[in-house]
């Protein structure tokens, strides 16, 4: 059913069609077709909070990447379809309306997206108060089955920093999204790896990391409660430079990894290169960055013996994708691309055959 809608939904352009779906999915949550949403969607294979990370307990490992609820508007419908966790943004402290349009592309072909998205969101403020009327509205609500530890949908919150703030100002952006935001996500994932942002790459060098992350980790400890704090690394960073961020990972005990971001490279892909060129710059996600996320996660996980929670994100649209994740080593996993290949039924099915492969755990 999805296939033949996605044929359709396909002739559109991509930023239109994700508005368009998911403002009828909030559509038909409003008008109190929400059980019936997750009735159809949602997964009983697994048992609510087997999947523990960071202290945080997972009703299942499956979560939808940053960047597709930039603003916190589909929460509702999000946890409907059977998320695991949602992570937030890339929120920043401004407002920004992100790069022109268009910017955000699809190529089927390799089952694969290419984004330029450039951090366009509402600003730290308004998003937060968005995230407070959320936990409001489920602390009362009587159908949301948001109610215990281990059932409730986690909520991470991705930050960054504004298109203007120059990179030696930039842990007052990071810091300011950090205290907004800290009273209403589960943890915190610090983007420096969007390749959408000018200079923002150049924030990956350790001296540059650890100026952010330290800093945050202050401000967090000093909290009535400390909330997690991950790392989104790019997966075009060389051995030595992802050295490094092990090895302050490790130093400053950081709550964990998520690998990986988008690429830059264009390696590999069958899309006619004429095509890519007027596409023009931005970041490659789906299946041709699924190998390398693996390598990455993999290595991390073994360098660290899995001392360093890892989310894996990158080419995941199975069970099986999402099986070869956890068998590197990975914690959670975060799908995304896969999501518009593989339509609103994607965590059912991957859950579905990760039961089947018996991964449950």
């Amino acid at each position: 059913m999805y296939n033949f809608l996605r044929n359709i939904l396909f002739v559109f352009p991509p930023e239109a069609v994700h508005h368009l779906s998911m403002n009828c999915l909030k559509l038909l949550c409003s008008i109190g077709l929400k059980r019936v949403i997750r009735s159809v969607f949602s997964n009983k294979t697994v048992a609510s909070g087997e999947w523990s990370v960071s202290g945080l307990q997972f009703r299942n490992p499956v979560g939808l990447g940053a960047g597709f609820d930039k603003n916190a508007k589909y929460l509702r419908e999000l946890e409907a379809l059977g998320f695991g966790f949602v992570e937030i943004g890339t929120v920043t402290p401004l407002a920004q309306k992100g790069n022109d349009k268009p910017r955000l592309f699809r190529l089927p072909k390799d089952k694969a997206l290419i984004n330029r998205m450039g951090f366009n969101n509402d600003g730290v403020k308004v998003i937060a108060e968005r995230l407070r009327q959320w936990s409001i509205v489920n602390r009362q609500s009587k159908d949301s089955p948001l109610t215990t530890d281990h059932s409730r949908l986690i909520i991470g919150g991705n930050i960054g920093k504004n298109k203007v703030t120059p990179n030696d100002e930039a842990w007052r952006d990071y810091e300011i999204c950090f205290k907004e935001l800290h009273p209403y996500v589960d943890y915190f994932v610090v983007n420096v790896s969007s390749p959408n942002t000018p200079g923002l790459r150049e924030l990956q060098e350790k001296e540059s990391l650890r100026k952010i992350l330290v800093h945050l980790q202050m401000i967090n400890n000093g909290k009535a409660e400390a909330k997690p704090i991950f790392l989104k690394i790019a997966p075009d960073l060389t051995q030595e430079q992802i050295n490094d961020v092990i090895d302050l990972a490790l130093e400053i005990k950081l709550d964990g990894l998520v690998a990986t971001n988008t690429t830059i490279s264009r390696e590999g892909l069958t899309t006619d290169h004429a095509q890519l060129t007027r596409m023009g710059a931005g970041g490659l996600s789906g299946l041709p960055v699924k190998q390398r996320s693996t390598e990455v996660v993999k290595y991390i996980c073994d360098k660290t013996k899995g001392a360093v929670p890892v989310i894996a994100s990158g080419g995941i649209f199975t069970g099986a994708d999402a099986k070869e994740k956890l068998d590197a080593g990975a914690a959670l996993v975060q799908v995304w691309t896969g999501f518009i290949y593989e339509g609103p039924g994607i965590v059912k099915k991957i859950m579905s055959q990760l039961h089947d492969l018996e991964i449950g755990r």
